[in-house]
């Protein structure tokens, strides 16, 4: 007959606490990016107000990229026509939800063997960029986190479990062409 090996009380306390992390690394590895699809989307009022003239008017600088790095790849061409689609310039505005006032810098490589750009896009007022810069720019979002507190199944332990709040947009971009939309209406 074999003996349980004596355990001391912060041996004990030891192992609870190594379960109880083991449970939550569990916990953190099922939250999937499909959820992300049930969880609530936090909309923000728009920072810009325009009037119906100050949209419709054609007077709206275009945004190049400020830096370029090549690439040794070659184009597949068969995304030609995807590319010349989606590289066509809309009238936008973009807007920063984190840091207001704040332009919008980050390095963008929409196909293989075209050059990654640097893009400075200026927001709260209308630009042109290309569909597929504005596109990048309306999906930047974050799955905000919290911890909630759940009964344990002894003692009344109290025990944390993490749960998803909401979607928050880091920033906005909206096309003033189609009465101030969201661009990326459909995420794809």
């Amino acid at each position: 007959m074999s003996r349980k090996p004596n355990i001391s009380r912060s041996e004990q306390q030891l192992e609870k606490a190594a379960e109880k992390f083991d449970e939550f690394a569990e916990q953190v590895k099922s939250l999937s990016v499909d959820e992300k699809a049930n969880i609530p989307v936090q909309e923000t009022e728009p920072q810009t107000k325009l009037s119906k003239k100050e949209a419709n008017s054609l007077d709206a600088p275009v945004i190049k990229p400020n830096r370029a790095i090549f690439s040794k790849e070659k184009f597949n061409e068969k995304m030609r026509s995807e590319y010349e689609v989606r590289s066509k310039l809309v009238k936008c505005i973009v807007e920063n939800n984190e840091i207001v006032g704040e332009n919008v810098q980050f390095w963008l490589k929409p196909y293989p063997g075209l050059p990654a750009h640097e893009w400075i896009v200026p927001v709260n007022k209308p630009i042109y960029l290309p569909q597929y810069v504005a596109e990048h720019l309306a999906k930047r979002s974050y799955v905000r986190y919290v911890m909630q507190e759940r009964r344990g199944a002894g003692e009344g332990d109290l025990t944390h479990e993490m749960a998803a709040k909401e979607v928050r947009h880091r920033l906005d971009c909206r096309s003033v062409d189609f009465g101030f939309a969201p661009i990326a209406a459909n995420d794809g």
